[in-house]
């Protein structure tokens, strides 16, 4: 079972989409996380949770 970790990103309500998507494609690509959950709240502002694989490396003993 893969283990992950989580990061959770407010966005106000005043961001437009665009802007959004921009902040999350940069997460994305050099943060290497994934859209996780996205929750678009009342106010209009959302709460994201993106996600990344925990790599572990396993030692080798000789």
């Amino acid at each position: 079972m893969p283990e992950y970790e989580f990061v959770d990103v407010y966005v106000p309500r005043g961001v437009t989409r665009g802007e959004t998507t921009r902040l999350l494609t940069e997460h994305a690509e050099y943060g290497h996380w994934e859209l996780y959950r996205l929750t678009l709240l009342r106010d209009g502002s959302r709460k994201v949770r993106l996600r990344r694989r925990i790599i572990r490396q396993v030692r080798a003993t000789w």
